[in-house]
């Protein structure tokens, strides 16, 4: 009976095949389970704080690196945690789970493993560690996080002979989609992508949602009114939609050839 109802959660949500979201019907802070104390505290992405001891809770560091295309290659070491993706939207297991990078104070990407890409122009980045369940741990009552400064010097392992990034763009493409009730601007329509194109998504939305990009399993979390933006770059080929979780709206499709 447990292996069948962990099948049935992994397979739920869009497409019906395992993806990097909850149930639906179901809230972040419903899918959860016993493991720490829940609090009514919210980090600054609006997730609940799970309060763990002290004593066994996880730990994580940054390692960044400049990326010779632009950006920076992140390295997560972390400690007493493990990185489970394959379980995302389940249930809160102690150690377990994701995290999310915050470039000066702005989530900017997830990482569902020890290995992530951050666009340059930040000045300073945080990495901060959540439950399957998307609430973030706690240690008296605040997160679970470190935060570097993102310069020549910046994490354990950089090269201060490196070149530091500037904000100029690395080569790509922007898309800017607006989403207003059931309509979206521009109306949907395929995009012809280059494999190996990196991809900025910029989405505005009237009401808090999440946008999914499927294929690749990114989400970019939306607030009412406010420009959210995601970079990825295309290195798989293929037809894949990019929509929202809560209204069910495709925002376009990307044709990657």
């Amino acid at each position: 009976m447990l292996a069948l109802a962990v099948g049935a959660a992994l397979l739920a949500g869009c497409g019906g095949r395992p993806t990097t979201h909850h149930k639906p019907g179901t809230s972040h802070q419903e899918a959860t389970g016993a493991n720490g104390t829940l609090l009514t505290a919210r980090d600054s992405t609006g997730h609940r704080l799970r309060e763990v001891p002290a004593a066994g809770a996880p730990a994580v560091r940054i390692e960044a690196r400049p990326d010779s295309e632009g950006g920076w290659n992140v390295h997560l070491l972390v400690e007493r945690f493990r990185f489970t993706p394959e379980s995302t939207g389940g249930a809160a297991l102690p150690g377990r789970g994701h995290a999310r990078l915050l470039a000066d104070g702005r989530e900017t990407t997830r990482a569902y493993g020890p290995w992530a890409h951050v666009p340059a122009g930040a000045r300073t980045l945080t990495a901060r560690l959540y439950a399957d369940d998307h609430t973030a741990w706690a240690v008296a009552g605040r997160p679970v996080e470190t935060t570097v400064r993102l310069g020549a010097s910046a994490g354990a392992s950089s090269d201060p002979a490196s070149p530091t990034p500037t904000a100029t763009a690395a080569p790509g493409r922007t898309l800017a989609l607006t989403i207003s009730g059931d309509s979206v601007q521009p109306p949907p329509s395929r995009v012809e992508v280059t494999k190996g194109e990196r991809i900025t998504l910029q989405v505005t939305g009237d009401r808090a949602d999440t946008v999914h990009v499927h294929g690749y399993d990114r989400e970019l979390p939306l607030t009412a009114g406010r420009t959210a933006t995601l970079t990825f770059t295309a290195d798989r080929t293929g037809l894949f939609e990019v929509e929202t979780h809560e209204s069910g709206l495709v925002l376009t499709q990307l044709v990657v050839r």
